[in-house]
């Protein structure tokens, strides 16, 4: 039995460096994709956004003499060859896996929209939704809010490196104390950095609750859909 039917699982590019300090290490990401097919097996529908730190960020690229908006499209393509690797895993686990792209990337994957991937979902294929939200200035994490919504998630599952969040960041102060639950107004009144404001807002008003929770310890996946109390969970 598990406790969602329906989620949206967030992804940062970082975390598919593993110990690398750039591009794809191939054992995270076969460990990824391991869970993911896990819990899809158990009849889960899974919607996923990846990040492309790993390979490019385009908000930081504007301090280096980019122009933002190229930096940003750069940055999509990045999520983009992160998809395109997540799914070509997928398959080779003999998973029914759908790319999806923000833009029109034929050649890629299928252009996003609400309808269809709803149907992918409804027909017990994973989604993967990449390019962002195919707009600069927005997020992989404003576009998992804009997806989780679009496709009636029942949670959005913020995996990352850390077990939860923290009233500090806990790599760097030790003592950082960790929450087991957390309401949305209590992360804009402590100014907590766990997605941008918009990605926060948006997840706010249409009530989509957010669980953080470590991504990298194998079986968490499995732990979080079934509803064991691990990570932290952002609610209304």
């Amino acid at each position: 039995m598990t406790k969602y039917k329906r989620i949206l699982l967030k992804l940062s590019g970082e975390s598919l460096m593993g110990k690398q300090q750039y591009g794809i290490d191939n054992n995270h990401l076969q460990e990824y994709a391991s869970q993911i097919a896990e819990i899809a097996s158990m009849g889960v529908q899974v919607g996923i956004v990846i990040g492309g730190g790993n390979i490019f960020r385009g908000l930081g690229s504007a301090a280096k003499g980019f122009d933002r908006v190229d930096g940003d499209k750069m940055g999509m393509l990045a999520t983009t060859i992160n998809s395109i690797a997540l799914n070509s895993t997928l398959k080779n686990l003999k998973v029914e896996s759908k790319l999806f792209t923000a833009t029109e990337m034929e050649f890629v994957g299928e252009y996003y929209s609400k309808q269809k991937a709803v149907e992918a979902l409804s027909k017990g294929k994973v989604i993967i939704i990449s390019g962002g939200t195919g707009n600069p200035y927005f997020t992989t994490d404003t576009a998992s809010a804009l997806r989780g919504i679009e496709i009636e998630a029942e949670i959005m599952l913020k995996g990352t490196r850390v077990d939860g969040i923290y009233t500090a960041d806990p790599e760097k102060f030790p003592d950082a104390k960790k929450f087991d639950k957390i309401s949305f107004d209590e992360i804009y009144s402590r100014n907590l950095k766990i997605m941008d404001i918009t990605a926060t807002t948006l997840c706010k008003e249409n009530n989509l609750p957010v669980l953080v929770f470590n991504m990298d310890k194998k079986g968490n996946l499995l732990k979080v859909v079934k509803g064991e109390n691990i990570g932290t969970i952002v609610y209304k």
